[in-house]
């Protein structure tokens, strides 16, 4: 019997009182604590409203209006052609599979690993590897004052976990794609990933959010990663659901002395997201990059909420975002850089470029430093403008279709968030998500 989630009655609450009798790791009392705590700490919070400086820009009560059923069983089989679409073609990767929020041994394939290596799915890690988890498992994800982060904790079942030890250098990326198929109500997911990368070991981790249809859904996702001394991790959220889903995710990052981060995102489904990513650089000499794009059409709301702590000396960070907006759609850009005080000789910069395609379209960008250290390099810096039309008639006095022209110049302000990605065939995937988001545009302007 599904669970219905909704703020009437007794609130999320009375569900979490069904949930819990039989919920993924039932007896590990740990385990029963988190989801304990982060029940009765969203029950405090509540959703989050605009009286909230860092939800200012963004209205989720159409999530919190929504009662939401959690599914139990009768999840829908997929063949393995059904995911064909979201493979990366060339790329050998090592792929946990996830269906309306269940994990599907079917369909993942993880393959000889190196030694010591684990990637699996989390349910199955409680077991396998319970000393692991303990240790990692909310230790980061703070949510005293965040209530999606709150509520992930409290429903948390499964999720992909990805563990590479000391000195280990994963070749092959790991893929974890979480697929929602068709709704004949909305449902919620709560995956949960965790990441750890041991000291002088590398690793690249793709997660990937899908829909099959346009139904309606909400995937409120946290993901720790744990990056550890001259460690090296590169993290790709792809987010193409339908344009009726809600996706809150959270990307929480601890790195320590001399590790290296790379975080890419690409927007492009969904009708409200809201992406958090939040790294701390705890360890001398850290690099972290946060490199990103979104693109909205039709009523489309997106918001990237970017919290950068720098708490030691010697770091350096780079946060580059682009945002296309098109329709009457909306995109946030809220960038916080924290300088604590002993982070001297810190490095740090942020850019918000965004370009609008129609009189509708809105963006609120809000870059900011917060500087508590006196011998450190901060720069800030925001755009937004429409398309160069001196630039389109440049392009068509030389015989280029407008159509054409316009893609080029789109595609010359994207390039720069895709060519930073370290592996070829995950770049050239997102190239052609572009590509398709171009010519579905062009379409819609004919009609």
């Amino acid at each position: 019997m599904d669970i219905t989630l909704s703020t009437n009655g007794g609130g999320y609450r009375e569900g979490y009182e069904e949930f819990k009798k039989n919920a993924t790791g039932k007896g590990l009392a740990w385990l029963e604590a988190i989801r304990e705590q982060g029940i009765s700490r969203f029950s405090e919070l509540g959703f989050p409203t605009a009286a909230n400086e860092d939800w200012r820009f963004t209205n989720v009560a159409p999530i919190a209006r929504t009662p939401f059923s959690l599914i139990r069983n009768g999840r829908e089989k997929l063949s393995p052609r059904a995911l064909k679409p979201y493979e990366f073609p060339g790329l050998e990767t090592i792929d946990l599979v996830f269906v309306d929020g269940a994990y599907s041994e079917e369909l993942s394939k993880t393959g000889t690993l190196p030694g010591g290596v684990r990637v699996e799915n989390l349910a199955r890690a409680f077991e396998s590897d319970e000393g692991l988890v303990k240790e990692h498992l909310s230790a980061y994800a703070d949510f005293t004052d965040e209530a999606f982060t709150a509520l992930n904790a409290a429903f948390m079942e499964d999720g992909g976990f990805v563990y590479v030890p000391s000195g280990v250098r994963l070749e092959k990326p790991v893929h974890i794609l979480f697929v929602t198929t068709s709704r004949t109500r909305p449902t919620i997911e709560s995956p949960r990933n965790l990441i750890v990368v041991e000291d002088n070991a590398s690793a690249e981790v793709v997660e990937q959010y899908v829909s099959l249809d346009e139904s309606v859904y909400f995937s409120n996702v946290v993901t720790e990663l744990v990056a550890g001394e001259n460690s090296s991790v590169g993290h790709y959220l792809i987010e193409r659901e339908s344009k009726k889903a809600f996706n809150i995710s959270t990307l929480r990052a601890e790195q320590k002395r001399s590790s290296n981060i790379r975080s890419h995102s690409v927007l492009l489904g969904g009708a409200l997201v809201r992406n958090n990513i939040h790294p701390v650089l705890g360890g001398e000499g850290c690099d972290s990059l946060i490199n990103g794009l979104y693109m909205s059409t039709g009523r489309q709301h997106i918001d990237n909420y970017m919290k950068v702590e720098h708490k030691s000396p010697h770091c350096d960070s780079r946060q580059f975002y682009n945002g296309v907006l098109d329709g009457r759609s909306r995109g946030v850009f809220h960038g916080r850089i924290i300088v604590h005080k002993d982070a001297q000789k810190t490095d740090a910069k942020q850019t918000n470029r965004n370009l609008l395609l129609s009189d509708n379209a809105q963006i609120d960008t809000k870059p900011q430093l917060e500087i508590y250290a006196d011998d450190v390099k901060c720069t800030h810096g925001a755009t937004i403008g429409q398309m160069d039309e001196n630039a389109i008639f440049y392009l068509r006095s030389r015989g280029i279709p407008n159509e054409t022209a316009r893609d080029v110049i789109l595609s010359a302000f994207t390039s720069g968030t895709i060519e930073s990605m370290h592996v070829r065939e995950i770049r050239e995937y997102c190239e052609n998500l572009l590509d398709d988001w171009f010519a579905q545009r062009r379409l819609a302007e004919k009609d």
